[in-house]
C-alpha cells in the first residue's frame, strides 16, 4: 500500500495517566494533512505528531506490476489488454512524477529509464543516486494509479470490445485529463506532453514488435549477424584474411557489411577504427573473467544490430502490412505473423490486428 499511493503517513503519541503510551498510526493524502494543520483546533496536535512523507512509485516496470495486480483484483480481469498497454500507461504516470533535473545530458525519458534500471549509455550506478539525491522528495505529485484503472475502465466500457490495446489507453488517458478536477491548466499542457513522450515510445516498441515478428528467430538471426560482423571486426583490426567457409579461398574483411552496421547508430568513417577496437577490448575482458560474449553485452552494437536487422525488413513489413488488398503471398506472410504475436507475444486476434494495421501506418508516414 505504500508503494502505490501518494500519502502522508502520521503517528500520534499519547500519553494516558493510568495506562501505557499508546499510537495510533494514520494516512492521509498531503492536501488533507495540510488541511488537518491549518486547523486552529487541531493545534494541540501538532507536537504530537510524526511525519513521514511516502512518495509515489517511480519505477515503470513496478508502475506496471501495480496496474497488473489492481486489474486482476478487479472485474476487468477477464478483458485481453494488448502487451504493452500498460507499460505506456505507467510511463505517462512516472513522467508525470518525475522532477526536471539539471545534470548535464539528462532529459526527463532518459532519467525514467535510468530509475528503472535500463542501460542508458553514457550513466551509471553512481549518476542514479545523485539524481535521487536532487529531489529527496521527488514523487509527491502527479498521477495517480487509480486515475489510470478508472480511465482503463472508462476504455473497455466504451469499446464494447473485451480487447484493448496502448492506443485505447493513452486516448482515454487524454481524455480524462479535462474530467480531472485537480489538475491545473499548466500542469494539463505538461501532461499533453508527456502523453505525445509515451507515445513515440509505443510506437518504437510497437515497429520493433512487429518486425520481430516478421523473424522467424529473431534471436538466432541477431546472433548470426553479431557473428559474422565480430569475425570481420577481428581480422580487420589484426589486418588477418578471412577464409571462405565455401571455397576455403583467403578473403579481405568485408567492409560493407562492417559499415551497414555501425552506420546505423552513426559510427562515422573516422570513428569506426576506434568503435570496432573497443569492441575487441569488451570480448577480451569477457573472455578473462570466463564469460561469454553476448548480442546484448554491449549496449551500441546490440543498437546497431537490431537496427540493421529491421532496415533490412523495414520495405517486407510495410508492403505486407500496408496492402489494402494483399496478394496470396503477403497475406500468407500476415497470417504466420499474426499467428506467431498471438503465439509468443502474448496477443489475441483483434489486437495482433490492430498492432499489423497501426504499424503499417507508421511505415508508410
Amino acid at each position: 500500500m505504500l508503494i502505490i499511493k501518494n500519502t502522508v503517513w502520521y503517528f500520534i503519541f499519547s500519553i494516558h495517566h493510568y495506562i501505557t503510551d499508546e499510537l495510533i498510526v494514520a494516512h492521509t493524502n498531503e492536501a488533507e494533512y495540510r488541511s488537518f494543520i491549518a486547523n486552529q483546533k487541531n493545534e494541540a496536535l501538532h507536537s504530537r505528531i510524526i511525519v513521514m512523507p511516502i512518495p509515489y512509485n517511480l519505477q515503470v516496470s513496478q508502475e506496471e506490476r501495480i496496474y497488473q495486480k489492481m486489474i486482476h483484483d478487479s472485474d476487468m480481469a477477464h478483458v485481453h489488454i494488448a502487451p504493452h498497454a500498460l507499460r505506456v500507461a505507467a510511463i505517462f504516470s512516472i513522467l508525470t512524477r518525475l522532477e526536471d533535473s539539471k545534470k548535464q545530458g539528462v532529459d526527463i525519458v532518459k532519467k525514467m529509464r535510468l530509475y528503472d534500471g535500463e542501460s542508458v549509455e553514457g550513466f551509471n550506478q553512481l549518476d542514479v543516486e545523485e539524481l535521487r539525491k536532487e529531489f529527496p522528495v521527488e514523487g509527491m505529485k502527479g498521477i495517480d494509479p487509480r486515475y489510470v484503472i478508472n480511465r482503463i475502465s472508462s476504455t473497455i466500457i466504451r469499446k464494447e470490445v473485451p480487447s484493448i490495446n496502448a492506443l485505447d489507453v493513452l486516448r482515454s488517458l487524454k481524455e480524462g485529463l479535462d474530467q480531472h478536477a485537480s489538475i491545473s491548466d499548466d500542469d494539463k499542457e505538461t501532461y499533453m506532453n508527456y502523453i505525445s513522450i509515451a507515445r513515440r515510445e509505443y510506437d518504437e516498441i510497437a515497429k520493433k514488435e512487429v518486425q520481430k515478428a516478421f523473424v522467424y528467430s529473431y534471436e538466432e538471426s541477431a546472433k548470426t549477424l553479431m557473428d559474422n560482423y565480430l569475425d570481420n571486426v577481428e581480422a580487420f583490426c589484426n589486418k588477418n584474411k578471412l577464409r571462405d567457409p565455401l571455397t576455403g579461398e583467403e578473403m579481405n574483411p568485408d567492409e560493407k557489411l562492417m559499415r551497414s552496421i555501425e552506420e546505423q547508430i552513426g559510427i562515422s568513417e573516422n570513428a569506426k577504427r576506434a568503435f570496432r577496437e573497443e569492441i575487441l577490448i569488451r570480448i577480451s575482458a569477457y573472455a578473462r573473467k570466463g564469460k561469454r560474449f553476448e548480442y546484448s553485452s554491449h549496449e551500441r552494437l546490440r543498437e546497431a544490430i537490431q537496427k540493421k536487422l529491421f532496415a533490412d525488413l523495414k520495405d517486407v513489413v510495410k508492403i505486407t502490412t500496408s496492402s489494402k488488398t494483399p496478394d496470396e503471398s503477403q497475406l500468407k506472410k500476415v497470417n504466420e505473423v499474426i499467428a506467431r504475436l498471438i503465439d509468443e507475444y502474448g496477443y489475441n486476434s483483434v489486437s495482433a490486428n490492430e498492432l499489423l494495421r497501426y504499424v503499417g501506418s507508421l511505415l508508410n508516414r
